[in-house]
């Protein structure tokens, strides 16, 4: 039965964002509606929300600090109930996730990865730090520049993406440290930003941000590797802008691929091969917006929420479940400096 969900956006807060919002999706209607203040914090440029849906941590940044904030969520109303934060010396990190009370930060500007303790937002604790080292060829890899941490979907470990030195390095946790296990080179120039898993646990697929491409990835579960076995470009062949790719989501049951596109400004929609788990380019999609930095999948997978930076905007689509494709919604709504978007539901 069709619902309302609760989305939460993080954003810059370097013009009129006053930090972490708040809205709703009438899945019903088809509309986004009821953009609130939810947090005011620094920069809470990406989010993360725990398994049980009850706490929210976030990239914050006060002055020359930066680190994660921790919240607690009233589930009905998705009321946040600031807790906890951990900010140390320099620019705060871009990406987070938490898993079974472990959380993990990506810091681009420092090329570090740091796990927290995090069993609850109270209890939130630094653990350890490690440090990247290395260089690309693109003008942009000078240095290394860490633009994803999580965890495996199995737990056993952590997988770290560095646009800065083309690597998707792995880790377990020993000790409460990381202790590297493995490292995937891809190709020099590439950029790797995001990653997402198959539902099947065994294949995962990585986007590159300077070649916008998605590199298919067959995942050994006993050695922490992964291997490439397909490379796809996520815009077309005659685009010869500058594109910088950021998001991937893969659906629930594992049928679709979707990417972002910024520059190009597109949505890119893949099938996924039944066996060999290889992509397909469906079409590819404008996103009513400048900069579309992320998206979401809502809970029933009806829709998709494109959130674009440049143009402040939150873009409502439709999704057919068959054939992958998005249509457009008569629905956009304004957060301004918009990243990241996550839904409690």
């Amino acid at each position: 039965m069709a619902k309302k969900y609760i989305g939460f956006a993080g954003t810059y807060t370097r013009e009129s964002s006053e930090g972490i919002y708040r809205f709703v999706l009438d899945a019903e209607a088809g509309k986004l509606q009821a953009v609130e203040v939810a947090a005011k914090v620094g920069n809470p440029t990406y989010l993360a929300i725990s398994e049980d849906k009850r706490q929210l941590y976030s990239v914050a940044q006060a002055d020359k600090l930066g680190g994660v904030h921790a919240y607690e969520i009233e589930p009905d109303s998705g009321e946040l109930r600031y807790v906890n934060e951990k900010l140390e010396e320099g620019a705060p990190p871009c990406h987070l996730d938490i898993q079974n009370g472990v959380l993990v930060t990506g810091n681009y500007h420092k090329g570090t990865t740091d796990l927290y303790q995090a069993h609850h937002p109270s209890k939130l604790a630094l653990k350890g730090t490690v440090q990247h080292e290395g260089h690309g060829p693109h003008e942009r890899q000078e240095k290394p520049h860490v633009h994803y941490t999580a965890q495996t979907p199995d737990g056993r470990y952590v997988m770290v993406a560095d646009l800065g030195t083309d690597e998707l390095v792995t880790y377990k946790i020993e000790n409460e440290a990381l202790v590297k296990v493995a490292t995937l080179h891809v190709e020099p120039g590439s950029g790797p930003r995001h990653l997402a898993f198959h539902p099947d646990g065994k294949t995962a697929y990585l986007m590159t941000e300077l070649s916008s491409e998605v590199i298919v990835l067959d995942y050994n579960a006993d050695q922490g590797s992964f291997t490439e076995k397909q490379k796809v470009k996520a815009i077309p062949a005659d685009f010869n802008e500058t594109n910088d790719a950021s998001a991937i989501h893969v659906t629930s049951d594992g049928k679709f691929i979707y990417t972002g596109n910024r520059g190009h400004n597109s949505i890119a929609v893949f099938r996924v091969d039944e066996e060999t788990k290889e992509l397909t380019l469906v079409e590819i999609t404008s996103t009513g917006g400048d900069w579309p930095r992320d998206f979401v999948l809502d809970p029933s997978e009806a829709f998709i929420v494109a959130s674009n930076q440049k143009s402040g905007n939150l873009v409502l689509f439709g999704r057919d479940g068959e054939t992958g494709k998005l249509t457009q919604l008569d629905s956009v709504v304004d957060v301004p400096e918009v990243v990241c978007v996550k839904f409690l539901g």
